[in-house]
């Protein structure tokens, strides 16, 4: 194996434990999300937040929850947001569980 494909495998490695990427739950499990998102405004930074914990297990809940507001197979508890003013407007912190239902 060449050296940059070594670096390159590295790369990816990082990369998929920095953004959280893992396996969907099976069901009845339960595990906790945090994110962070900043926005304009206080509302606006708690929906980035929001948004992002959807994609950091499963973007199709993600699309899901876009288009109709459901997490299909998944129940989420409401985040706890930690807000602060500074910076774009609003930089807010959210932790939740989610809960594998199906």
């Amino acid at each position: 194996m060449t050296k940059i494909s070594r670096l390159a495998m590295v790369a990816v490695a990082a990369a998929v434990v920095s953004f959280g990427i893992s396996e969907p739950a099976e069901a009845g499990k339960c595990f906790r999300k945090a994110a962070s998102g900043t926005a304009g405004s206080l509302k606006d930074a708690k929906f980035q937040v929001y948004e992002a914990l959807l994609q950091s297990f499963d973007w199709g809940v993600w699309m899901a929850w876009m288009t109709s507001g459901t997490t299909p197979g998944y129940k989420i508890a409401p985040p706890r947001y930690t807000c602060t003013k500074g910076g774009l407007g609003y930089n807010c912190k959210g932790v939740t569980t989610i809960c594998k239902t199906s």
